[in-house]
């Protein structure tokens, strides 16, 4: 057991990936962090977007003909 253990102490092998799945993590996680923000700016954008785009329609008059 203790040789198992020195042994993966020393070798480096496949320590990419483990760097690279802890980078990933990383990423992962300050996006699902952010997502509530990012969100609100979005429905926001949106909201304002349609209240504009209703607002330059005007309803005819029937009874202008």
């Amino acid at each position: 057991m203790l040789t198992i253990l020195l042994r993966l102490m020393r070798e480096d092998a496949g320590q990419d990936v483990i760097e690279y799945a802890l980078l990933t993590a990383g990423i992962g996680i300050v996006s699902v962090a952010t997502w509530p923000l990012i969100e609100t700016g979005i429905v926001n954008v949106y909201r304002d977007l349609d209240a504009d785009t209703q607002a330059i329609w005007e309803v005819p008059d029937p009874g202008s003909n």
